[in-house]
């Protein structure tokens, strides 16, 4: 399965991306799914909440993910959080999955950066981080630089380091 990720501190813009994302892999005919982590509880799929604009932007299929429970619904009750290769097993085959969130593990990613929050990038201490999308043009050497709103230049790097 064609996994690629996109992380970031909040507010970095990685809603938008994935969002843009979806939207452009599927106009190129690929099946697109996509797994989004949340850090708190949370019900699915309201009008302009994160998982209801992934599937208004053509996903196949989106699995949001929490400590508390993960849907398509499954509630975790008093079990562990699913790993992300558990949430993985339970879609359906599709040409890519696009991840939201799930920062610590070790997926390749984009990294979504905007100078006005103030973060740091997390990329020069992660090497499964290849490129960065910013609106400042922050960069770390050795990994291409995106502006954050260039979305067929950062589909057309995924899709080449995928072979897709």
């Amino acid at each position: 399965m064609n996994v690629w990720g996109v992380t970031g501190w909040k507010n970095s813009g990685k809603t938008g991306l994935m969002e843009r994302l979806v939207a452009e892999f599927t106009a190129r005919g690929l099946r697109v799914s996509t797994v989004k982590h949340a850090h708190h509880v949370f019900d699915v799929d309201h009008k302009g909440k994160d998982s209801y604009r992934h599937r208004e932007a053509g996903a196949h299929q989106v699995l949001l993910s929490s400590r508390k429970r993960w849907a398509l619904m499954h509630e975790h009750r008093d079990t562990e959080e699913a790993t992300l290769d558990e949430l993985l097993s339970k879609l359906a085959p599709v040409d890519l999955v696009l991840i939201e969130g799930f920062k610590r593990d070790r997926h390749p990613k984009v990294e979504a950066h905007r100078a006005e929050t103030g973060s740091p990038l997390i990329a020069p201490d992660d090497t499964s981080i290849r490129a960065i999308a910013s609106d400042s043009g922050a960069a770390v050497e050795g990994r291409p630089t995106f502006h954050l709103d260039d979305t067929v230049a950062i589909a057309d790097f995924i899709a080449g380091e995928l072979n897709l």
